[in-house]
């Protein structure tokens, strides 16, 4: 084991310079690789153990991971009957973090303080709209940014993960346990984790840290750290009204049609004019420290914060000619995006192709919903109100049902402590040349909140590189490589300054 170096002389500089040869050498080659297989998460692809595709990517990079030949490093593969397999690894303490945590007393006999370092394999689907030059399973690499599904969400994780260890021990620096969680399930919902985790959760240790490399950053000038997830639940509502298709124009008038039934329905749960959604159960207030945080987010980002997304017109100025976003007050921006719940149609059924559609009144429209719950809201109650508020009094007696495709509740971050607020600004300042910042995402990452439960005194590092316009689950998903390269010598400063607080019963009690 590396002898303890005191965290005040980690090098960022020679950090970062080793990463960077990492990545260029040995991490993109094989992000390449994985972007080219088509690992696509459970929910979107019925028969992906035979497919094999996750099982690949997952040896691919446990094979990976051993040829770095990492100090003490042990790694398995864990394969429950019937789940998705999970990548799990451990890289023991340096002896000078052991002996400072074991000296303390502030942990019970032989339980050493661990960093827990998360990630996931698998993507979602293809999506239309690629340009021309690209597509979700061609990596190709322009201007800094690896085009290509999964590169950015989240298949860089388990790389950069170990890049940052080794840049530690590369310097002898004094380092915590570090264990490893990637998983294949994450996209479908994290369903399969939770069991996994259980069987793992004595050799998981008094986790004091978890750094989640799954979550995106308000610019590419800065550390981000997540401090809240919106939640979600998802399903299909389907309204039926015959049994067969007929005639336009020998039925309409007389027969309802199921386009028009499923807008009555829905307008039960959203404002079409204005996308509030009108339950005041799946609303929750914003706390105090929260809204301060997204004051000075919009500050530093200002039109950032709707000029980030590909909008059909190129220009989101005042004119009418262009299209407008929902607001453009760049707070209010910021809380409609992680602290309002929100409705998207995201898939539909019933329809044939404009090119065949002949003149028949269908005989029933399905929706795919997906519906963002705010990170306080409770997504299994939202559901159950969800079904009731969808399925009730069916305007025409129609057939109307809603089924549910899952629920996963948001997250708010725990209070960050002192250490580890100054090791993020340390960190960033050293590799960006500007202070960390703290933004909401309204993405999920359902395995945060079981962590929360999990390890309520740990604190959580939730970043990643999903920055304005890499479009993770739409075309033309990419990583930004050079702010990945900095991220991963961040995250590998502020496991060296876990080490210090080992005496300080702030960061580890």
């Amino acid at each position: 084991m590396n002898a303890r170096v005191p965290t005040a002389l980690f090098q960022p500089e020679r950090a970062l310079s080793e990463v960077t040869q990492a990545w260029e050498q040995r991490i993109l080659p094989e992000l390449y690789d994985y972007i080219a297989i088509p690992a696509k998460s459970p929910a979107f692809d019925a028969d992906w153990a035979s497919h094999g595709h996750l099982e690949r990517v997952l040896q691919r990079a446990a094979d990976w991971v051993q040829a770095q030949r990492v100090p003490g490093l042990q790694l398995e593969i864990v394969r429950l009957p019937g789940r998705t397999p999970v990548l799990f690894f451990e890289v023991p303490a340096s002896s000078g973090a052991a002996q400072a945590a074991s000296s303390q007393g502030s942990r019970p006999s032989g339980v050493a303080a661990s960093v827990l370092m998360y990630g996931h394999m698998d993507k979602q689907p293809e999506f239309t709209g690629w340009r021309a030059d690209l597509g979700p399973w061609t990596p190709k690499l322009e201007d800094g940014k690896l085009y290509g599904r999964g590169g950015a969400d989240d298949g860089y994780a388990v790389y950069a993960s170990i890049a940052a260890v080794q840049a530690l021990q590369s310097q002898g620096a004094a380092h915590p346990r570090i264990v490893g969680l990637i998983e294949t399930c994450e996209e479908s919902g994290s369903y399969d984790l939770l069991p996994t985790i259980e069987a793992l959760r004595g050799r998981l240790g008094d986790v004091a840290l978890v750094i989640c490399l799954d979550s995106g950053a308000g610019n590419y000038d800065q550390l981000w750290l997540t401090t809240s997830l919106r939640g979600m639940a998802s399903g299909v509502l389907k309204v039926e009204v015959l049994t067969e298709g007929v005639h336009s124009g020998d039925a309409s008038g007389l027969v309802p049609s199921s386009f028009r039934i499923m807008r009555q329905v829905l307008d039960r749960l959203e404002d079409s004019a204005t996308g509030r959604l009108l339950p005041a159960s799946f609303h929750c207030e914003v706390p105090p420290d929260r809204l301060a945080q997204a004051r000075a987010t919009a500050a530093i980002l200002g039109e950032e914060v709707h000029r980030r997304f590909p909008w059909a017109h190129h220009d989101c100025g005042g004119s009418s000619a262009f299209t407008l976003p929902t607001t453009t007050d760049p707070l209010q921006g910021l809380l409609n995006r992680t602290w309002a719940p929100t409705l998207s149609v995201t898939g539909a059924e019933g329809f044939p192709e404009i090119r065949n559609a002949g003149n028949v009144l269908r005989p029933y429209t399905a929706f795919k919903l997906s519906l963002r719950l705010p990170p306080l809201v409770d997504a299994a109650q939202a559901v159950q109100q969800l079904k009731a508020l969808l399925e009730d009094n069916a305007p025409y007696q129609a057939k109307v049902t809603f089924h549910s495709e899952g629920a996963a509740s948001g997250w708010n971050a725990p209070p960050s402590v002192g250490w580890f607020e100054q090791a993020l600004d340390a960190a960033s300042q050293a590799h960006f040349g500007a202070p960390c910042g703290h933004i909401g995402q309204g993405g999920t990452i359902p395995l945060m909140g079981m962590l929360s439960k999990g390890f309520p005194q740990a604190q959580m590092m939730v970043c990643g590189v999903l920055g304005p316009k890499s479009n993770a689950h739409g075309p033309n998903e990419f990583l930004h490589v050079p702010y990945a390269q900095r991220l991963t010598a961040a995250v590998a400063q502020v496991m060296a300054a876990l080490p210090a607080q080992a005496t300080e019963a702030e960061g580890l009690a």
